[in-house]
């Protein structure tokens, strides 16, 4: 007995032993050196995979590196700048007058005629849908016996791949015309594009008996304003001059849809099964979705028939010379694969960062106090144990706004009087975004003067452009105007000390919420206090977002909180929020405090199709003033962007416009290998005491057992 007590403590040990060659706690199958392999998470199931609806950051997450629009933001460039993607080089434009003439004169100019030309050899990630024999397409008939063994994508024996054509770009333009695909813009390119809002009439009035017959028309009958020059070149005509127009084609919306894949995942059986467009894109980027299980984890995959593309360099505008020297005539992408992990919670999530399992990873509020900290001349750093890691910080200010809007139509609150533009002016002095900042971002943004965030042109910094209405200047330093200025300007609006003058009652405002968490409420406890520094009493109205989101169509709230994140680097993308044809209540629009001025509409109409100049820069400063003195929103903030990144991932830079970025990043293999070992090495000591204790114990046990047998033999 006491030889096997022996022999099973040196194995116990040996078998510990040999488990700390890999740690224990790896969420994956293989601890592989070798693998170039990105790892990340996502929180939320992203809900629309086809480009013609998917309008959500976390969709373009995914989408963005199969499908290829024509154009992209280069990587490292700032301000930020397009270059050509799918196409051989930018538009050519040529400007026609009102008669559909040729003409040089832009001021004269009405339709514009964009010409693009793609690559030739670019061929699509291989995919049933082009599967041939003898000119016929095997799975666009799927009988129901064939469909019996068929559940996923991967259970087609057979699949093919085809060149990229420009018809494939004019027909996933014909998609966002049909009303059956939900496209997000189509309205907007209905103001736009010519012919666009006939065609989508069109086919919002045929009836189709089938599929095929619907997608043979779409092929066949044109957009007016669209149409294909050969085989590599087609062209889009403009029915308005919209320089902005160039920024919508290096969006997803505008990547390329063939035909057969249409086809294809509109047969009835396929998508009972869930096979479909929206579950499996087909494109031609550097990675294809191989795994589509939202409720685990998704994986990217390397396409095989990708072209390949050289990492971009800098010219003469050299941010970072190590990483062009080092990827210079490089192809991407650089890895083979992305497993993206489904994480709802935020500490798992941050954990398995912290033991490397994840390559990369944002800071939640929850982790802020862990992660960063304020150094001494008040810039945020790398808290010890991060830097001790080799951890990266990455921060970048948002192309986005934050802002708490007044419903203009309001009685009280809104309005063009006065009274009511006074009322307003004195709650955007007593709001302290400096404040809210601090307290709800962990000082993650920047206080905004205006709708426009920096990067946009026109931007006021709040040094040497800045609110007037808000902030003045005092001994060379631009400063908030204080509480009793604010109090000024609402006894000029007839609520002295916060009583109204016409009716001798104290002032009740209303402001609108959803969510019911910790975070609403505090949010909800610091704006009361913010309005009661003037002694207006504000009452808070939480609901849920369906019930907000009729609120806000029917224009029955009062104060609201709203943002809004950029489509494209343009200030006419921001200052559209408050264009009086886009008012929520009227047009079903974006501008959510339904502002009207005649004067800002005009001024707005003249910039919007401008090109950055100072005279575009001199109509915004004008434009801004007009806003800011009747202060339809309270400018709240323009949040910053803070991500990290292990030392093993390399190329990583800031670009918050461009979304088809993983095919830049690479993996030091070696050195996550050593690191994640080193981080999750197995602790056995603690195991090997209690094997010992325990051994003690079962030896003593054994030995007084075998006591009290002899003593019994000896009776």
């Amino acid at each position: 007995m006491l030889r096997l007590i022996k022999y099973t403590f040196l194995i116990s040990i040996l078998t510990l032993g040999g488990c700390s060659e890999k740690p224990l706690n790896s969420p994956y199958g293989s601890n592989d050196k070798s693998s170039k392999v990105f790892y990340s998470s996502f929180q939320e199931r992203p809900k629309h995979l086809d480009p013609a609806r998917s309008y959500s950051s976390n969709e373009y997450a995914f989408i963005a590196q199969i499908y290829e629009p024509l154009y992209q933001y280069h990587y490292l460039k700032k301000p930020y700048e397009l270059i050509p993607l799918t196409a051989r080089e930018m538009p050519e434009l040529h400007y026609f007058d009102k008669d559909f003439k040729n003409t040089k004169d832009k001021n004269k100019a009405v339709y514009t005629k964009y010409i693009l030309k793609i690559k030739k050899g670019i061929l699509y990630q291989n995919h049933p849908a082009f599967f041939k024999i003898n000119e016929d397409y095997i799975y666009h008939e799927i009988s129901e016996i064939d469909l019996e063994n068929i559940n996923t994508l991967k259970d087609f024996k057979d699949d093919e791949t085809r060149e990229l054509t420009s018809d494939d770009y004019i027909y996933q333009i014909k998609r966002l015309a049909d009303y059956k695909n939900h496209s997000p813009i189509s309205g907007v390119m209905q103001d736009y594009i010519l012919g666009f809002g006939e065609y989508k009439n069109k086919l919002q009035n045929l009836q189709f008996s089938n599929s095929k017959e619907k997608i043979n028309f779409v092929r066949s009958y044109n957009i007016k304003g669209v149409r294909k020059i050969d085989k590599y070149t087609f062209s889009i005509i403009l029915k308005k001059q919209y320089p902005q127009f160039i920024y919508w084609l290096a969006m997803p919306f505008f990547s390329p849809m063939p035909w057969e894949a249409d086809l294809f995942y509109s047969q009835q059986g396929l998508q009972k099964k869930n096979i479909t467009l929206n579950w499996f894109p087909v494109g031609t980027g550097p990675f294809k979705l191989t795994e589509n299980n939202p409720n685990l984890r998704m994986i990217l995959e390397y396409n095989k028939n990708f072209r390949g593309e050289i990492y971009p360099s800098l010219e003469d505008k050299i941010i970072n010379k190590k990483l062009v020297s080092f990827n210079n005539s490089k192809e991407v992408p650089f890895l083979d694969k992305a497993i993206y992990s489904l994480e709802k919670e935020q500490i798992p999530r941050w954990n398995k960062f912290l033991q490397g399992y994840y390559d990369n990873s944002g800071i939640a509020s929850d982790n802020y106090d862990q992660a960063v900290s304020l150094n001494n001349s008040g810039d945020i750093s790398l808290n010890k144990e991060l830097e001790d890691k080799g951890i990266h910080l990455t921060t970048a200010t948002s192309a986005s706004t934050y802002y708490i809007g007044f419903n203009m139509l309001d009685t009280v609150i809104g309005g063009h009087s006065e009274r009511s533009r006074f009322l307003r002016q004195a709650i955007s002095i007593v709001i302290d975004y400096d404040e809210y900042i601090s307290i709800f971002t962990n000082g993650r943004g920047i206080v905004a003067q205006s709708p426009l965030p920096p990067g946009i042109f026109g931007y006021q910094d709040g040094k040497n452009n800045f609110n007037k209405t808000i902030f003045e200047l005092q001994s060379g330093k631009i400063i908030k105007k204080n509480i009793d200025q604010a109090k000024k300007l609402l006894t000029k609006a007839g609520y002295d000390n916060g009583i109204d003058s016409q009716t001798g009652k104290p002032l009740i405002l209303y402001f609108e919420a959803t969510g019911a968490g910790a975070d609403t409420y505090a949010f909800l406890n610091w704006l009361r206090k913010q309005f009661k520094k003037i002694n207006i009493q504000l009452v808070t109205r939480v609901t849920d977002y369906n019930r907000f989101q009729e609120k806000m169509i029917n224009g029955t709230g009062q104060i609201f909180q709203w943002g809004w994140n950029a489509d494209y680097p343009d200030p006419e993308n921001f200052l559209f929020l408050l264009y009086s044809k886009n008012g929520k209540v009227k047009y079903g629009g974006e501008n959510a405090s339904n502002y009207e001025s005649q004067v800002f509409d005009e001024l707005f109409l003249k910039m919007k199709n401008m090109r950055n100049s100072s005279q575009r820069g001199k109509i915004i400063k004008n434009i801004l003033e007009i806003i800011q003195k009747d202060s339809p929103w309270i400018w709240g903030f323009h949040p910053k962007s803070f991500s990290l990144s292990h030392k093993w991932v390399e190329n990583v830079e800031s670009n918050l416009m461009a979304n088809n970025t993983l095919k830049y990043k690479r993996i030091n293999d070696e050195i996550r290998y050593k690191s994640i070992n080193l981080w999750n090495k197995a602790n056995f000591t603690l195991l090997y005491i209690l094997f010992f204790i325990i051994s003690i114990f079962i030896f003593s046990v054994i030995l007084m057992i075998r006591k009290k047998d002899k003593e019994k033999v000896y009776d």
